[in-house]
């Protein structure tokens, strides 16, 4: 395949007379491990909605593997940051996966085949939850929603995975399950990870885009304060997780 996976040339979208971005332009190479990071409202999902077709595009352009969003052969997996699904539906993670096995166009005869129902296990045991897939959602931990997600999301066998803060709101063990994971799915597809993680995105990621309405910096994944002050519009200091007795000049700006 010749030409990069995603190919964003000037993008701008709005909502009404809003701007959520502008002016981004963006390649992400086939096989890489990109990570997007920026403040709430910055444009982040807007970002991968725009990629895969589920908002108008204003003015530019976005392509996937040289074809427009919507319209793309290449099968694209996508865990967004809020699921539509209620917890407190009776449905078990199994079932769930199987979603992901959904066709376009379903008759009221659909059923799924046996290849479906044996990808699904397999998919399932790939994350990690092979002894949970009879269990109701309701019982799910944070982290064990999340994977599975992830596995309804591979279940149509893509080669660009699209996630959207997949480790909000999970424990630190959780999150470093859910990287772990990440790091064996890019060994055979491309990857772009939207989180508010920064330190533990700059160590697993290739490459790295900040974005605030506009991409405000697009390289390797180290972050200076230069960087990071410009992203946030204010003096931001860099609170490490776990680094003791560290301290904090003062000032009015944010605390990440």
């Amino acid at each position: 395949m010749n030409g990069p996976a995603v190919h964003i040339d000037n993008l701008s979208v709005c909502y009404r007379q809003t701007p959520a971005i502008s002016g981004v332009c963006l390649d992400v190479s086939e096989g890489e491990y990109l990570g997007i990071i920026g403040p709430n409202g910055g444009g982040k999902s807007t970002l991968l909605k725009a990629i895969l077709g589920l908002v108008p595009i204003s003015s530019g352009t976005v392509q996937v593997y040289g074809d427009s969003p919507g319209n793309h052969k290449t099968t694209v997996g996508y865990v967004p940051q809020f699921t539509s699904l209620d917890k407190r539906f009776p449905i078990t993670l199994g079932e769930v996966v199987l979603t992901g096995r959904l066709k376009k166009g379903l008759s009221p005869f659909f059923r799924y085949t046996q290849k479906d129902y044996d990808l699904s296990h397999q998919l399932i045991k790939q994350v990690g939850l092979e002894s949970l897939e009879n269990r109701q959602i309701s019982e799910l931990s944070g982290g064990e929603f999340q994977r599975m997600l992830i596995a309804r999301a591979l279940a149509v066998n893509p080669k660009l995975l699209l996630l959207d803060e997949p480790t909000a709101s999970v424990d630190a063990a959780s999150r470093d399950q859910i990287y772990t994971l990440l790091a064996e799915l890019n060994k055979s597809m491309t990857i772009i990870l939207v989180t508010h993680d920064l330190f533990a995105i700059s160590s697993h990621v290739h490459r790295l885009a900040c974005l605030n309405g506009h991409l405000v910096y697009h390289g390797e994944p180290q972050l200076t304060e230069n960087i990071v002050n410009s992203l946030y519009g204010c003096p931001v200091d860099l609170i490490a997780h776990g680094v003791p007795h560290r301290v904090l000049r003062e000032h009015g700006g944010n605390l990440l």
